[in-house]
């Protein structure tokens, strides 16, 4: 089904989301943020589909789109399909897509929008940019480019806790010796993702360790995202971007890889291309978003991840979250009535 966009009249100056003047005061300085990948859990999106007619038909909507029921992954597992990572990507922009309907269903919208990496898509869905048809399928592509694009075992993810990044980048360069390591993820100042060619990556870990890191983890992917051995995914991902329609943002989507606002259609696809291969700017994106004005910030679809992550960026800033009836209720009454919608 299609939905509204929505009727306000907006305009873009110098990259920041502007209202005409006599609307300021009915504009809640939001920002809705989006999960990535590891945030699935089987159960997910299943209250909500149950207590929202919108919600289901964003599940049904995704069935259709993809021909396999993907809403009874997400409501009844088993997990292990669920982790695919060609079913976990469309997997979780669903559920996202369906609690940000939700929360649209109550008046509640933001003025600004960012997804973690996947979830940048979903911001993308909510801002009118992607039609959520398309972007799912993409998704779904996304997820099977990203596992093909490296055999099982040649890759390696490790998240690296308390040390400080051009220690990190250093440590990143010693460890490569002619294979791929570098910073994937650059989630706050306490954790930073690190990806490329599995025995740099364990490389690294230890030299993290040594180097003072708290502790250097490996990750259970099933890929090395977000590095230079992602471009066979990139390039494939690229042309299925060329073919599909693209909107002007209705307001600002905070992009990962350059951690600035995307204003325009053309500027969406190109950081949808380039974060393939490109770290996820998550730390930076947070502090433009509170530079341009954010004082709220509500995390929509599965899981806390990213109110986890916003804590050890700024701790003044306040984040909650809707993925069930429980965290919609509780962020609804925390943000008070909604503004006016428009007729």
């Amino acid at each position: 089904m299609r939905f509204r966009r929505r009727l306000l009249e907006r305009q873009y100056e110098g990259g920041y989301y502007c209202v005409p003047a006599m609307m300021t005061s009915q504009v809640r300085l939001i920002a809705f943020l989006f999960p990535g990948q590891g945030s699935q859990s089987v159960g997910m999106g299943r209250e909500l589909a149950a207590l929202y007619p919108v919600a289901r038909e964003t599940f049904d909507e995704a069935d259709a789109a993809l021909g396999y029921k993907l809403s009874q992954v997400c409501f009844e597992g088993p997990e292990e399909k669920l982790k695919l990572t060609e079913i976990t990507q469309p997997a979780i922009l669903t559920v996202s897509i369906a609690a940000w309907r939700v929360l649209q269903s109550k008046g509640i919208t933001p003025r600004w929008v960012a997804g973690h990496s996947l979830g940048e898509y979903s911001a993308h869905v909510a801002a009118g940019t992607l039609s959520f048809a398309d972007a799912v399928r993409t998704v779904r592509n996304r997820g099977k480019y990203m596992q093909e694009a490296v055999p099982v075992g040649v890759g390696a993810m490790a998240a690296v806790l308390l040390l400080a990044a051009d220690k990190l980048q250093l440590v990143c360069q010693e460890a490569a010796q002619g294979e791929v390591c570098c910073a994937a993820n650059l989630n706050s100042p306490d954790q930073t993702v690190i990806s490329g060619n599995k025995a740099a990556v364990e490389r690294a870990a230890e030299l993290a360790k040594k180097s003072g890191a708290k502790r250097a983890i490996m990750l259970p992917v099933s890929a090395p995202f977000h590095c230079a051995l992602m471009q066979p995914a990139q390039d494939r991902l690229a042309a299925d971007l060329a073919a599909l329609t693209f909107h002007n943002p209705e307001f600002p989507v905070m992009g990962n890889v350059d951690a600035a606002l995307i204003a325009s259609a053309d500027q969406a696809r190109d950081a949808l291309v380039r974060q393939v291969t490109g770290a996820v700017q998550w730390h930076n994106s947070m502090l433009a978003l509170a530079a341009a004005g954010a004082k709220e910030f509500v995390e929509v679809g599965p899981g806390k991840v990213l109110c986890g992550l916003l804590k050890q960026i700024d701790r003044s800033l306040t984040c909650m979250n809707v993925e069930d009836e429980a965290s919609l209720q509780k962020t609804i009454n925390h943000l008070g009535p909604a503004s006016p919608k428009p007729d």
